[in-house]
């Protein structure tokens, strides 16, 4: 079919042509705006961006802050005491009584050579004390005995005795006590007579009229002795 334009009059035709003017200049200024509110978004939804970013990263730190302390916890709670072996319990109470054990018998050890030794002592220092009233009667009858009585075959014999027990005294550490001008001692000496003199020298012991003896540390027979006042 052909399509009969209509005749339009001048008025309608100027009419027209203002119509599509307008509408070519409107749909720009749509266009336009449409433009620029999508640009408008974007940027805010850039802005926006960093916001988030940054809570993201403050949320990651706190959680960082936070990991810390919740392994701290559970560390602690994951040391708790570890159960011993009763194979390890029973070795450390016997290692325990071996020691002990050990320690009380070295004790007792130590504690039976000092009684021993005390006995020792004690039985040496008897035995001493009873030697001496034969040494003393020796050195009596040495005294009382001439030059020539000492060059008897006889005297050389007893001589030779006497010489023995003095070097037993020696090896069992007998010792005589020195008397004679020293000065008095109650701890060594028996003082069973004074002197009086004026000299200066005082509390002198002058005379021994019996022998003292020490064994080691010990006295075994005081020294009778005379004292000056």
């Amino acid at each position: 079919m052909v399509e009969i334009k209509k005749e339009q009059t001048p008025e309608q035709a100027v009419q027209e042509h203002s119509q599509k003017a307008a509408d070519e200049t409107v749909t720009p200024d749509k266009e336009q705006k449409e433009t620029e509110k999508e640009h408008i978004e974007e940027i805010a939804e850039d802005e926006s961006a960093p916001e988030e970013e940054v809570l993201d990263k403050t949320d990651g730190e706190d959680k960082d802050k936070e990991a810390p302390e919740e392994e701290k916890k559970e560390g602690k709670k994951k040391k708790k005491p570890v159960k011993k072996d009763k194979r390890d319990e029973k070795i450390e109470e016997l290692n325990d009584r071996l020691m002990r054990n050990l320690a009380e018998f070295e004790n007792f050890r130590n504690r039976s050579e000092k009684e021993k030794s005390a006995m020792f002592d004690m039985g040496a220092k008897s035995v001493v004390e009873k030697i001496l009233p034969v040494v003393d009667n020796l050195e009596r009858g040495f005294d009382g005995l001439s030059q020539e009585e000492k060059e008897t075959p006889f005297v050389k014999g007893i001589e030779a005795v006497y010489k023995q027990i003095q070097t037993m005294f020696e090896e069992l550490e007998v010792k005589p006590i020195e008397a004679v001008g020293m000065e008095f001692d109650p701890n060594l000496h028996n003082a069973v007579m004074h002197d009086e003199d004026d000299s200066d020298e005082t509390n002198k012991v002058t005379e021994e009229f019996q022998k003292g003896y020490m064994y080691k540390d010990s006295v075994v027979r005081h020294s009778m002795v005379k004292v000056l006042n």
